[in-house]
């Protein structure tokens, strides 16, 4: 699978620009604010139906403007397929495939995969849970549509069971059958969930540490454990249990949407303990693990994007990267970075097709 053409209009910096891409590897190089990173988030957003920098739709149409359109020619499975995103303010954002309408966004996910590289990544380290298990959540979706299905579902019964618990503080008053009803509803959709994680993360961890000793060149005692309060009791249990506890929150304490990656060093959290060096390496083998988990299980090879890759390693390691992904037979290859003579040096090395950006 690869991206053959590109349209933007009004797009963040763009007013209007077309592209034509190399089916191997493209490369946008220029100043900082040129727009190199707003093309790449163009390409994720016609694979996610939304921006990786900014997920608020209305922010990323250019300023002035009331509308933003993205459309982008693919070549998959030997046939060619349009994908257009728009919004128009004050309307629903579209997402469209060879002129016809997504009725759910959900749907969409996973058609296009795609991985991509980031110094936004470091999120996945410095923030809260939400941000992990995002990101976990989107490696398995793009290969497993019904745990995206399952997950959503989930997420609007914890809003509802919320709801709930407000009114009754509201109104001091109480009704178990009701709250029963959530329970039961998020122990079966939350358990299902706990399990495809479990048995997703047994089968990526490995591969993630493959990853991490191709990057970092020696193991260093890096380590990814799954934490979850259902490793020790199932979900209608803990619902049941924190019963008074969410009354008194007024929100839902438990369950899987609580769920977090536990990310060490030596046996110590590499947020604290890790240096640079050692973060930069277990982000990039993190999403590298990506790639391969989401080629194997989907059959088509990922779009990979690096964005502003030198920011995180010196040259000889992104040399290696570009390496460790060629000597895997990758499909297309999107980079960005701001010196042209660099990116074309590593580029060169690894004799692939490839074409240059001046923006």
């Amino acid at each position: 699978m690869h991206l053959k053409h590109l349209s933007l209009v009004n797009y963040k910096s763009f007013d209007s620009e077309n592209f034509e891409f190399d089916s191997t590897i493209n490369c946008f190089v220029g100043q900082n604010g040129v727009g190199k990173t707003n093309v790449l988030d163009a390409i994720y957003h016609l694979s996610f139906g939304k921006s990786y920098f900014n997920p608020v739709t209305t922010q990323n149409i250019k300023h002035g403007t009331d509308f933003f359109m993205i459309e982008g020619l693919f070549e998959k499975n030997e046939r060619e397929e349009k994908v257009i995103c728009s919004y128009k303010k004050g309307t629903k954002k579209i997402i469209k495939r060879n002129g016809k309408a997504y009725e759910r966004f959900s749907e969409h996910i996973g058609f296009l995969p795609l991985v991509i590289i980031s110094p936004a990544d470091r999120d996945l380290i410095i923030e809260g849970s939400d941000t992990r298990r995002k990101f976990l959540d989107g490696v398995i979706s793009q290969s497993d549509n019904g745990y995206l299905q399952n997950l959503i579902n989930y997420n609007k019964i914890v809003t509802q069971r919320n709801s709930l618990l407000k009114y009754f503080a509201a109104n001091h008053t109480f009704d178990a059958v009701t709250l029963g009803v959530y329970n039961e509803q998020l122990a079966s959709l939350g358990t299902t969930i706990y399990n495809k994680r479990k048995d997703f993360l047994e089968r990526f961890i490995p591969l993630f540490k493959e990853q991490y000793l191709n990057v970092a060149k020696k193991e260093e005692g890096i380590a990814l454990h799954y934490n979850s309060k259902l490793h020790d009791n199932d979900l209608l249990t803990l619902l049941e249990s924190s019963l008074e506890k969410d009354r008194a929150l007024q929100y839902t304490s438990a369950g899987i949407h609580k769920d977090d990656l536990d990310f060490s060093i030596a046996e110590h959290p590499i947020k604290k303990f890790g240096s640079q060096g050692q973060q930069k390496s277990f982000l990039i083998a993190l999403k590298l693990a990506q790639f391969k988990m989401i080629k194997e299980q989907t059959n088509t090879t990922p779009i990979l994007l690096l964005d502003d890759i030198f920011d995180k390693l010196d040259e000889q390691r992104v040399a290696q990267l570009v390496k460790l992904v060629d000597d895997d037979h990758f499909g297309q290859l999107f980079i960005s970075d701001t010196h042209a003579d660099r990116t074309e040096k590593v580029v060169k090395n690894i004799h692939q097709s490839y074409k240059i950006f001046n923006l």
